[in-house]
């Protein structure tokens, strides 16, 4: 990957002491900042994955959670969910608070909340297993909240919400909550419901529940986890201070794994962590600055992997070479997966992002299965994941998850902590860990030429780029080659991609906002050569530019 930016000096290198979040100051922020919900930039606005913010600029604040906690319960009474809402946090600073205002509010809607009681933190992919494992038992519908901004600084806070089918709430379901809580913001909260803290806590409305157990038990269900004892693998595990952290311990002790947590702090300034390539600490497993201390580890291992704050993301790192591209890493998974799971559907489709790499579709090929190509964001997923037409979903920023052994459901949300395991399964049972793997694929299905270059943009140039479409592109050809498709709308399930993308024989390039940062998004990839992707990426910049004004 690469950036529209320089790289910072210290990229790679240990966090220095001033460049760390003040935690109190944070949490203090959090509940002495009102937003304005006349300013555009202060409303609640759910993104790929729920409503992100700081609370140093008051995006991310008590008023916000109350609004948004609201909304939810509201969206469960029109919607008929009588059943558990299953609630998890990260290690972020702003997670704890939120969640002490969000339960709050909850149990005076009369809400029954599942809270874990093992660990304080819970990851992504454990509240999907969670909400699932409810619904299939027939009880009252269950759905979920997820506190957390992901990979995101620390001076973020985060709120997403799962339906009952367990993944990301889709555009239908986040507008709806959005739209509720900015009229409850725009109306001073006067219509939120809500009981102090250790009045909610005590009013039979909150339960604790084992959710790591049930998915620990589990996972032996989608992964071989036999082999990867059988085989004593040396397996090295970097949780980024996220809330994996409590899980690796009781993961390796159930199975019997030969596994080290590198890192089993937690500090929510991350000051263990180094510096991404743009100077700020970021707990992108996919980044090799982010991932550096677990890259210098890794010839003590025979496989090693991080997770980013929620576990719904994984960064493998192999002996061979190092931390792998995320593309390359689908790559991989896919075409061993397809190998070696006999009994999913011969029907079932590989999920992938229309930004994804194209060597995936060539796998895929090879496999003798279908492609669904989607926009970016993993709630295109959860409904195929959920209904077993899918058997695979991945995306090119490291998120993905799979079915069972036996092709039925394990999550509809990202799945690192499944991911990473995977990797270990594959040089388990093969003798060669992924990035060998991929070497191979390389030799038969021809070399990618792949980048993701990320621009700092306004909110209102992300607006006009979010509305890009085919009119824009009057060539017939890109970087030597004839245009064969302009898409703004994906092929797998024809929905909107908010940007566009531009397909050639030789390669191609998409273009959209982000969901999460101030930054535009340049993805291209070249099946010819890094020259030629050059080219590609010089005429995309070009046209984007001209988009802009």
């Amino acid at each position: 990957m690469l950036s529209g930016m320089a790289l910072h000096p210290l990229a790679g290198k240990p966090a220095p002491r001033e460049s760390l979040a003040d935690p109190e100051q944070l949490v203090a922020a959090y509940y002495e900042n009102r937003p304005d919900p006349a300013d555009p930039h202060q409303r609640v606005a759910f993104g790929t994955s729920g409503h992100r913010g700081s609370s140093l600029d008051a995006t991310f604040t008590e008023a916000h959670i109350l609004a948004i906690a609201q909304a939810i319960c509201d969206y469960r009474r029109e919607r008929g969910y009588a059943g558990l809402l299953f609630v998890g946090k990260d290690t972020h600073a702003l997670s704890a608070p939120a969640e002490r205002t969000a339960i709050e509010v909850f149990a005076a809607n009369g809400v029954t909340v599942a809270l874990p009681s093992f660990s304080a933190f819970t990851p992504t992919p454990v509240i999907s297993h969670a909400i699932l494992a409810a619904n299939r038992r027939g009880d009252a519908i269950s759905d979920g909240v997820v506190i957390t901004p992901s990979h995101n600084p620390p001076s973020d806070g985060g709120f997403k919400y799962n339906p009952p089918d367990g993944g990301p709430a889709g555009s239908d379901v986040t507008g709806w909550i959005e739209r509720r809580a900015n009229e409850l913001l725009a109306a001073g909260n006067r219509e939120v419901r809500r009981l102090p803290y250790e009045e909610a806590m005590r009013s039979g409305q909150v339960r604790k529940l084992d959710f790591a157990g049930d998915y620990i038990a589990q996972l032996g269900e989608a992964i071989d986890m036999d082999a990867i004892r059988a085989s004593g693998l040396r397996i090295g595990v970097d949780p980024l201070g996220g809330a994996a952290v409590d899980y690796w311990a009781r993961i390796s002790e159930r199975y019997g794994l030969n596994l080290t947590v590198v890192n089993p702090g937690v500090d929510p300034a991350f000051g263990f962590m180094t510096l991404d390539h743009d100077g700020r600490i970021r707990m992108d497993c996919s980044s090799p600055y982010a991932m550096a201390g677990l890259v210098n580890l890794k010839d003590r291992f025979d496989i090693a992997f991080g997770n980013d704050p929620d576990a719904d993301r994984h960064g493998i790192v192999t002996r061979s070479g190092g931390l792998m591209n995320p593309n390359h890493y689908l790559c991989a998974a896919i075409r061993y997966l397809c190998a070696h799971r006999k009994a999913w559907s011969p029907g079932a489709r590989i999920g992938k992002t229309l930004v994804s790499s194209g060597i995936i579709d060539r796998v895929a090929a090879a496999a003798g299965r279908e492609v669904c190509e989607v926009p970016v964001g993993f709630k295109w997923f959860a409904p195929g994941l959920y209904d077993g037409s899918l058997c695979f979903g991945g995306e090119e920023s490291a998120g993905a998850s799979f079915v069972r052994r036996d092709g039925a459901v394990w999550t509809t949300d990202k799945d690192g902590i499944l991911l990473g395991l995977l990797a270990c399964e594959i040089t388990a049972v093969t003798g060669r860990d992924p990035a060998l793997h991929y070497g191979e694929i390389e030799e038969q299905l021809g070399r990618s030429y792949y980048t993701r270059i990320d621009t700092p943009a306004t909110p209102e140039q992300k607006a006009k780029l979010a509305k890009l479409d085919a009119g824009l592109v009057s060539d017939s050809s890109l970087a030597g080659d004839a245009i064969l498709a302009k898409l703004t709308t994906a092929p797998g399930n024809g929905a909107p991609i908010g940007g566009l993308k531009v397909v050639t024989a030789g390669g191609w390039f998409a273009a959209r906002p982000s969901g999460t940062e101030n930054i535009y998004k340049l993805y291209a990839e070249s099946f010819r050569s890094s020259e030629h992707l050059g080219q590609i990426v010089e005429e995309a910049r070009a046209l984007v530019a001209r988009a802009l004004g």
